[in-house]
Protein backbone atom coordinates (compact mmCIF):
# COMPACT_ATOMS: atom_id res chain seq x y z
CA UNK A 1 0.00 0.00 0.00
CA UNK A 2 1.26 3.68 -0.73
CA UNK A 3 -0.09 6.98 0.48
CA UNK A 4 -0.53 9.01 -2.54
CA UNK A 5 -0.95 12.43 -0.19
CA UNK A 6 -0.69 13.31 3.15
CA UNK A 7 -3.72 13.53 4.88
CA UNK A 8 -4.77 15.60 7.64
CA UNK A 9 -4.14 13.37 10.67
CA UNK A 10 -1.01 12.48 9.31
CA UNK A 11 0.28 15.89 9.50
CA UNK A 12 -1.49 16.21 12.85
CA UNK A 13 0.08 13.32 14.37
CA UNK A 14 3.46 13.12 13.24
CA UNK A 15 5.07 15.09 10.35
CA UNK A 16 3.40 18.61 11.80
CA UNK A 17 3.43 17.67 15.85
CA UNK A 18 6.09 18.67 17.80
CA UNK A 19 7.62 18.76 21.39
CA UNK A 20 6.21 22.10 22.57
CA UNK A 21 8.14 23.83 26.07
CA UNK A 22 6.34 27.12 26.16
CA UNK A 23 2.23 27.27 26.15
CA UNK A 24 -0.27 29.68 25.57
CA UNK A 25 -2.52 30.73 28.38
CA UNK A 26 -5.52 27.84 27.61
CA UNK A 27 -6.80 25.88 29.70
CA UNK A 28 -7.32 22.03 29.06
CA UNK A 29 -11.15 21.55 30.60
CA UNK A 30 -12.12 18.02 32.60
CA UNK A 31 -14.13 17.31 29.77
CA UNK A 32 -11.11 17.12 27.27
CA UNK A 33 -9.52 14.79 29.92
CA UNK A 34 -11.56 12.60 29.89
CA UNK A 35 -11.89 12.44 26.10
CA UNK A 36 -8.20 11.63 26.12
CA UNK A 37 -8.01 8.88 27.81
CA UNK A 38 -11.29 7.31 26.36
CA UNK A 39 -8.95 7.54 22.49
CA UNK A 40 -5.76 6.29 24.42
CA UNK A 41 -7.51 3.39 26.10
CA UNK A 42 -7.68 1.86 22.95
CA UNK A 43 -4.14 1.45 21.57
CA UNK A 44 -2.98 -1.75 21.98
CA UNK A 45 -1.47 -3.87 24.54
CA UNK A 46 -0.41 -7.62 25.13
CA UNK A 47 -3.11 -9.09 26.39
CA UNK A 48 -4.92 -6.00 26.92
CA UNK A 49 -3.08 -5.81 30.02
CA UNK A 50 -3.34 -1.76 29.97
CA UNK A 51 -1.23 -1.41 32.72
CA UNK A 52 -0.87 2.85 31.98
CA UNK A 53 -2.56 4.96 34.92
CA UNK A 54 -2.59 8.48 34.55
CA UNK A 55 -2.10 11.22 37.07
CA UNK A 56 -3.46 14.24 36.00
CA UNK A 57 -1.78 17.56 37.56
CA UNK A 58 -3.68 20.69 36.92
CA UNK A 59 -4.47 22.93 39.88
CA UNK A 60 -1.81 25.38 41.52
CA UNK A 61 -1.59 22.97 44.63
CA UNK A 62 -0.69 19.91 42.80
CA UNK A 63 2.15 21.93 40.77
CA UNK A 64 3.52 23.38 43.71
CA UNK A 65 3.86 19.45 45.29
CA UNK A 66 5.65 18.35 41.77
CA UNK A 67 8.26 21.32 41.33
CA UNK A 68 10.53 19.66 44.11
CA UNK A 69 10.72 16.51 41.61
CA UNK A 70 11.45 18.42 38.65
CA UNK A 71 15.22 18.53 37.06
CA UNK A 72 16.20 21.94 36.02
CA UNK A 73 15.47 22.51 32.50
CA UNK A 74 12.10 20.79 32.92
CA UNK A 75 10.57 23.61 35.82
CA UNK A 76 9.65 26.16 34.22
CA UNK A 77 7.91 24.14 31.23
CA UNK A 78 5.99 22.16 33.67
CA UNK A 79 5.25 24.80 35.87
CA UNK A 80 3.67 26.87 32.80
CA UNK A 81 2.01 23.82 30.93
CA UNK A 82 -1.79 23.97 31.58
CA UNK A 83 -1.59 20.09 32.62
CA UNK A 84 1.14 17.59 33.15
CA UNK A 85 0.69 13.81 33.35
CA UNK A 86 2.08 11.56 34.93
CA UNK A 87 2.35 8.64 33.47
CA UNK A 88 2.76 5.48 35.55
CA UNK A 89 2.37 1.52 35.27
CA UNK A 90 0.61 -0.09 37.80
CA UNK A 91 2.50 -3.55 38.56
CA UNK A 92 -0.62 -5.35 40.08
CA UNK A 93 -2.26 -4.84 36.54
CA UNK A 94 -2.22 -8.58 36.24
CA UNK A 95 -5.17 -8.64 38.88
CA UNK A 96 -7.76 -6.55 35.82
CA UNK A 97 -6.75 -9.62 33.41
CA UNK A 98 -9.86 -11.77 34.25
CA UNK A 99 -12.13 -8.74 33.17
CA UNK A 100 -9.93 -7.13 30.14
CA UNK A 101 -8.73 -10.73 29.03
CA UNK A 102 -11.40 -13.10 29.91
CA UNK A 103 -11.38 -15.85 27.23
CA UNK A 104 -7.82 -17.19 28.84
CA UNK A 105 -6.41 -17.09 32.18
CA UNK A 106 -3.60 -14.61 31.36
CA UNK A 107 -3.25 -13.87 35.08
CA UNK A 108 -1.33 -16.62 36.11
CA UNK A 109 1.44 -16.66 33.38
CA UNK A 110 2.30 -13.50 35.19
CA UNK A 111 2.13 -15.46 39.11
CA UNK A 112 5.64 -15.72 40.71
CA UNK A 113 7.39 -14.04 37.79
CA UNK A 114 8.42 -10.57 39.46
CA UNK A 115 10.96 -9.80 36.26
CA UNK A 116 8.04 -10.35 33.76
CA UNK A 117 5.28 -8.33 35.39
CA UNK A 118 7.60 -5.45 35.63
CA UNK A 119 8.76 -5.52 32.06
CA UNK A 120 5.37 -6.24 30.78
CA UNK A 121 4.10 -3.23 33.17
CA UNK A 122 6.73 -1.13 31.67
CA UNK A 123 6.73 -2.01 28.00
CA UNK A 124 2.78 -1.87 27.86
CA UNK A 125 2.83 1.58 29.80
CA UNK A 126 5.41 3.53 27.58
CA UNK A 127 2.95 2.39 24.35
CA UNK A 128 0.25 3.57 26.47
CA UNK A 129 1.95 6.91 26.97
CA UNK A 130 2.95 7.27 23.66
CA UNK A 131 -1.12 6.69 22.86
CA UNK A 132 -1.58 9.50 24.94
CA UNK A 133 0.90 12.28 22.75
CA UNK A 134 -1.28 11.10 19.78
CA UNK A 135 -4.59 11.20 21.13
CA UNK A 136 -3.62 15.06 22.46
CA UNK A 137 -2.73 15.59 19.30
CA UNK A 138 -5.92 14.01 17.68
CA UNK A 139 -7.86 16.65 20.53
CA UNK A 140 -5.82 19.66 19.08
CA UNK A 141 -3.78 19.62 22.01
CA UNK A 142 0.30 20.11 22.41
CA UNK A 143 2.48 17.69 24.30
CA UNK A 144 5.86 17.59 25.73
CA UNK A 145 7.27 14.27 27.42
CA UNK A 146 10.36 14.22 29.41
CA UNK A 147 12.11 11.89 31.50
CA UNK A 148 14.19 14.82 33.77
CA UNK A 149 12.13 14.44 37.14
CA UNK A 150 12.95 12.66 40.27
CA UNK A 151 10.87 9.52 40.02
CA UNK A 152 11.11 8.13 43.68
CA UNK A 153 9.94 11.92 44.55
CA UNK A 154 7.17 11.48 41.64
CA UNK A 155 6.51 8.42 43.28
CA UNK A 156 6.66 9.48 47.29
CA UNK A 157 4.29 12.69 46.76
CA UNK A 158 1.77 11.55 44.22
CA UNK A 159 1.80 7.68 44.26
CA UNK A 160 1.92 6.53 47.43
CA UNK A 161 0.16 3.36 48.44
CA UNK A 162 -0.53 2.21 45.54
CA UNK A 163 1.18 -0.51 43.59
CA UNK A 164 1.95 2.60 40.48
CA UNK A 165 5.12 3.55 39.26
CA UNK A 166 5.87 6.36 37.47
CA UNK A 167 7.85 6.17 33.82
CA UNK A 168 6.90 9.70 31.95
CA UNK A 169 5.72 13.09 32.05
CA UNK A 170 3.82 14.94 29.81
CA UNK A 171 3.21 18.38 29.52
CA UNK A 172 -0.06 18.83 27.80
CA UNK A 173 -1.63 22.25 26.84
CA UNK A 174 -1.55 24.39 23.33
CA UNK A 175 1.61 25.31 22.48
CA UNK A 176 3.30 29.19 21.91
CA UNK A 177 4.63 27.92 18.05
CA UNK A 178 6.95 31.22 18.45
CA UNK A 179 8.70 29.09 20.94
CA UNK A 180 9.49 26.49 18.50
CA UNK A 181 13.36 25.96 17.16
CA UNK A 182 13.67 24.49 13.68
CA UNK A 183 12.75 20.40 13.12
CA UNK A 184 15.67 18.62 14.60
CA UNK A 185 17.15 16.08 12.35
CA UNK A 186 15.99 12.29 12.15
CA UNK A 187 17.77 9.10 10.97
CA UNK A 188 16.43 8.10 7.45
CA UNK A 189 15.51 5.01 6.61
CA UNK A 190 18.32 2.98 5.92
CA UNK A 191 20.22 4.33 8.73
CA UNK A 192 17.32 3.05 11.41
CA UNK A 193 15.97 0.41 9.68
CA UNK A 194 16.47 -3.42 8.04
CA UNK A 195 14.61 -5.80 5.45
CA UNK A 196 15.07 -9.25 6.87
Amino acid sequence: MTVAREEPATARLFTEGRTYSAWQPVQISDGTIEQLYDLLKFGPTSVNCSPGRFVFVRTPEGKAKLAPAMSKGNLEKTMSAPVTVIVAYDRLFLDQLPRLFPHANARSWFLGNADFIEETALRNGSLQAAYLILAARMLGLDAGPMSGFDRDKVDATFLAGTSWRSNVLVNLGVGNPLSLRPRLPRLDFNEACRLS
